[in-house]
């Protein structure tokens, strides 16, 4: 008859080969993303008719140039829900690496890409800044938010892929 101790011992070991294996090999290689996206937004709340700069950063943490960037932004499942929240996006901006701003194109749920610029070079970044027009006829005491996927391209020939990477939230607050 097998004894219940040296069943739990070889459980236990078994247990603690998977652990090491699988939870610290993953805790060892924490590196940063090749490439990243942060979301910000120029105030958490406004009003029907109001206004709201939201600004996407995409950041070259790799060696080598980003070459392409295909990006979405689309709203969150929340923001859906409440069809008397009307909103646009009615401009759009490129901060270049230089801090001057160039006007952009392809602005709503399609293809942001484009609008990055040709070429970010290793460590640095870019800003794309959309403007976030809230209707006069919106409703109120509704979130705004969205999320977004990104793919990019690099010149050695990688890519990586990133999202959903979420926006704050914009409140639309009635005065």
């Amino acid at each position: 008859m097998r004894s219940p101790l040296l069943r739990r011992l070889g459980l236990t070991a078994v247990l603690a080969v998977v652990l090491a294996v699988f939870g610290l090999t993953s805790g060892a290689s924490a590196d940063t993303a090749p490439a990243s996206l942060a979301f910000t937004t120029g105030s958490a709340t406004t009003t029907p008719g109001g206004s709201v700069k939201l600004s996407m950063t995409l950041t070259n943490n790799k060696t080598y140039d980003v070459l392409f960037v295909y990006q979405t932004i689309d709203p969150t499942w929340l923001t859906t829900q409440r069809p008397d929240l009307k909103y646009s996006f009615t401009g759009c901006s490129l901060a270049a690496a230089d801090g001057s701003a160039t006007p952009c194109s392809g602005t709503g749920p399609t293809n942001l890409g484009t609008n990055y610029g040709a070429t970010i070079p290793p460590g640095q970044s870019r800003t794309v800044t959309l403007t976030l027009q809230v209707a006069a006829d919106s409703g109120c005491n509704g979130n705004i938010g969205f999320y977004s996927y990104f793919y990019a391209e690099f010149s050695d020939g990688t890519n990586t892929n990133g999202g959903p990477v979420y926006t704050p939230e914009t409140r639309v607050l009635c005065a």
